[in-house]
This record gives C-alpha cells, sequence and structure tokens, in this order.
C-alpha cells in the first residue's frame, strides 16, 4: 500500500474534500457573518408589520454617540475586565493544578481529573443557577459564612464586587477544560529531560523555569486564545447570576443579546436587531484586535 499520498491518492479527491469543506463553511460562518453586516446597516426590527430601511452607518453613529456614551464605554471596560481577568486566573489556577495531577506517584489522580473537569460537563445554565443559590443573601451558604465572622454584603447584589463574583464563577466553570490541555502538553515533554536536568543539580523551580514552561509554550498560547475569546463573547453566567441591566456586569455581549432578543421594556418595539448587528460588529473587531495582539506576543514569546 502506497501510503505517501494518504487518504487522498489523487488530486480530484483532495479537491472534492476541500471543495465540500469550504461549501459548509461559506455556508454556514460566511453567509450568515454577511448577513450580520447587512443588518447592521438597516433599521431591522422583529415585528413583520414594520417596514425595513437602509440606514447605512447610523447604527454605528447611534452608538458611539454622546446619549449611549456612558453606558457603551461602561459595557467595554466590563468586558475587558471579564476577559482579562478570568483569562489570568483560568491559565494560572489551571497550570498549577496540571502539575500536581501530572505527578505519578500522585493517588487516585484519574479521580481527581474527573472532579476538576465535571464543572465543565454541567453546562452554563446549570452552573449560574446552583451558584446563584450559593450566593443568595437570604440562606446560602456563603451568605451564612459572612455572617459568622459578623459582616454582611449584597454579593451579587453589590454593583461593585458582582462583576469579580461573576469572574470566579467562570473560573470555576473552565478551568477543567485548560487543566487537561495543560496535562496533554506536560505529558508530552519526555522525562529524560527531567532526568538529565535532576543529574545536573537543578531545583525543582529550574526545572519548571527552564524546561517546562518553555515546551508549554504552544499549549499556553492555546489556553489562553482560548479563555479570551470565550471570556468576551459569553452572556449567559452574567445574564443568570446578576440580570441584563445591572451596569456592574454589563457586557458587550449581554447588550447584544437584549438590544435583539429582550428589549429594555419587553415588547418587541424596544428591540433593534440592525442596531444589535452594530454592536456585534462592533465586539467581532475588539475580539480580533485582542486575539490578534495576544498572538503576537505568545508567539514572540515562543520563538524566545
Amino acid at each position: 500500500m502506497n501510503t505517501k499520498s494518504y487518504p487522498f491518492p489523487t488530486r480530484a479527491g483532495l479537491r472534492t474534500s476541500f471543495g465540500v469543506g469550504l461549501a459548509v463553511l461559506a455556508i454556514f460562518a460566511f453567509v450568515p457573518a454577511a448577513g450580520v453586516v447587512v443588518a447592521s446597516l438597516t433599521d431591522l426590527r422583529q415585528a413583520d408589520y414594520l417596514p425595513i430601511h437602509f440606514v447605512g452607518l447610523q447604527n454605528y453613529q447611534d452608538y458611539f454617540g454622546a446619549g449611549h456614551r456612558a453606558d457603551n464605554l461602561n459595557a467595554l471596560k466590563n468586558t475587558l475586565v471579564y476577559a482579562a481577568g478570568s483569562t489570568i486566573l483560568q491559565i494560572t489556577l489551571a497550570l498549577g493544578i496540571a502539575v500536581l495531577l501530572n505527578n505519578a506517584h500522585l493517588r487516585g489522580r484519574n479521580i481527581y481529573r474527573a472532579v476538576v473537569f465535571m464543572p465543565t460537563v454541567l453546562g452554563v445554565t446549570v452552573t449560574a443557577l446552583v451558584w446563584s443559590l450559593m450566593f443568595n443573601t437570604s440562606g446560602g451558604p456563603i451568605q451564612s459564612v459572612i455572617r459568622a465572622f459578623g459582616s454582611d454584603s449584597a454579593l451579587l447584589g453589590d454593583q461593585s464586587i458582582a462583576l469579580y463574583l461573576v469572574i470566579f464563577v467562570q473560573v470555576w466553570m473552565t478551568c477543567g477544560t485548560s487543566v487537561i490541555i495543560f496535562l496533554s502538553g506536560l505529558q508530552a515533554i519526555p522525562d529524560e529531560l527531567y532526568e538529565v536536568s535532576s543529574i545536573d543539580g537543578a531545583s525543582g523551580w529550574q526545572t519548571f523555569h527552564h524546561i517546562t514552561m518553555p515546551l508549554l509554550a504552544p499549549t499556553v498560547t492555546a489556553n489562553v486564545l482560548l479563555g479570551v475569546v470565550n471570556a468576551m463573547q459569553s452572556y449567559q453566567l452574567t445574564y443568570v447570576l446578576t440580570g441584563p441591566d445591572k451596569k456592574g456586569t454589563q457586557v458587550l455581549s449581554l447588550q447584544v443579546y437584549m438590544q435583539a432578543f429582550g428589549g429594555r421594556s419587553g415588547t418587541t418595539l424596544t428591540q433593534s436587531q440592525g442596531y444589535a448587528a452594530a454592536i456585534s460588529m462592533v465586539q467581532f473587531v475588539l475580539v480580533g484586535v485582542v486575539t490578534l495582539i495576544t498572538m503576537w506576543y505568545l508567539r514572540r514569546r515562543e520563538q524566545r
């Protein structure tokens, strides 16, 4: 059997496969994306009896205009804080857990891995409901602990700390995925390198700094990019934990959802899919810029 051309023995099969893949990508990715761009230039609303007009850049002018500037800058700030905070905490915690679970002498490490990954399996809605009960101010366990120390807190109702509590839940929910990715990277590092460093008298920190981290650089890049993109596009946790109208936890993705499907007064007349599409394009540009800058920085570190 000729394995040099496997799995495409002829160019016809290669072209057909890539053609089908490109067609699927165009139908389910490019066409909807183009539709969002077109919708952002209209006054599209969720009502059959309202005509649709082409308004050009009016939605973007409204978004960056003085009337919405304060709320939108607040949502932008919250989005960046949410993405940076959750990603840094998630990567740091996941790396530490992965190093501990990679120890071959640790008893029951497979059970620990399953426990760490379990929150990821629960799903966003279930996780948010569980933690909303944990943060309940009437009889939740966290409030009970705080009161035991003679203090009190509104927890998710306190707009000065609500965003950080949502970040905590985000990290708790997604940390398991990062741990699994880090474990795969750690297990790909040859044991001979650690044996040589041990013979040379390197300490645990020197081994981690000069062997583990450099060889984990591609894994760190993947985890950081996944964390940033996921956090900047996430709104479900915020929606369930704190509601849609709290300024302390308002993020861009939640703005898009509420403007498109949840109008502030609860009626379809207050919803504007055209304006929501414009916000989503702003979010797309922001996610793209942050992702490219992050990738550029991490790739440079990999090369060094």
